[in-house]
């Protein structure tokens, strides 16, 4: 199914990064990470946004 998702997201025209954050859960206190696919002109500011 992933193949499928990048094979789309290259149709658009726009160049795509997968950015990966790392957080930590309020309820138990875990680490987690969250992956996002952003388009490359974004990337900083979704790097700064928390």
């Amino acid at each position: 199914m992933a193949k499928k998702v990048v094979a789309t997201l290259r149709t658009l025209g726009k160049e795509y990064a997968k950015v990966v954050r790392m957080k930590k859960s309020e309820k138990t206190g875990a680490y987690y990470f969250e992956e996002t696919m952003v388009p490359n002109d974004q990337v900083q500011e979704f790097i700064t946004k928390k």
